[in-house]
């Protein structure tokens, strides 16, 4: 027997999940544009405002959900956990257009050596990669597929320090490769990790657990 709450939840469900397929696009898009050096700010800024306005929408639904129905438990930790999705599908969102802003001021990567090229398009990859798994996990509130972040998001992290090191040891002396790709790599370290507490908080919603998965 449904509640009358349920169609509220289900909103926000709705919501939620359509949040995150533009996020992935948004940030696809972005990464795109930098590694291809094609300026995306414009679009990109569009999306991340549209995800802005989402995490705002899923927000004061989850009060008005609260303040209707007064929800505890399951419910009330689904309500919380969403709203934090939101956030932080709006974090990637600013980040995404970050992004498509060094790519503009500091041209990318176009005066960067090839291996630099090379080495943030595979830590890209694995970036989307952390992303598409936090969408597919929150889909499907598969928590089994949410703690499968944890190998790949490690393996971001090795990459921005490895980054760093080669990039220490090397004869780059492009001063706007070295902003921009240490920027881009930042970012996209950063990204992993709001792509992991998404994977948390659906770990959260199904079981009431709190854990890291960094």
């Amino acid at each position: 027997m449904s509640r009358i709450i349920d169609r509220g939840l289900e909103e926000q469900s709705v919501l939620i999940t359509k949040m995150g397929e533009l996020t992935y696009e948004t940030l696809a898009l972005s990464i795109r544009g930098y590694l291809e050096g094609k300026s995306v700010q414009q679009d990109v800024r569009e999306m991340s405002d549209m995800l802005g306005a989402m995490a705002d929408k899923i927000e004061d639904k989850g009060f008005e959900l609260i303040a209707r129905f007064q929800p505890v438990a399951t419910d009330l930790r689904t309500i919380k956990s969403y709203s934090k999705i939101g956030n932080d599908f709006a974090r990637l969102g600013r980040y995404s257009l970050d992004i498509s802003f060094i790519n503009d001021k500091f041209s990318g990567l176009r005066e960067c050596a090839d291996w630099c090229k090379d080495y943030v398009e595979e830590m890209s990859k694995n970036v989307l990669s952390t992303v598409g798994i936090s969408i597919d996990s929150l889909r499907k509130l598969n928590i089994t597929l949410a703690k499968s972040i944890s190998q790949t998001e490690r393996e971001v992290d090795r990459m921005y320090l490895d980054y760093l090191q080669k990039l220490i040891g090397s004869e780059e002396g492009n001063s706007k490769c070295v902003i921009s790709s240490v920027l881009m790599t930042r970012y996209l370290e950063r990204i992993a990790d709001h792509a992991v507490y998404v994977c948390e908080s659906i770990v959260y919603i199904v079981t009431g657990e709190k854990i890291s998965l960094s």
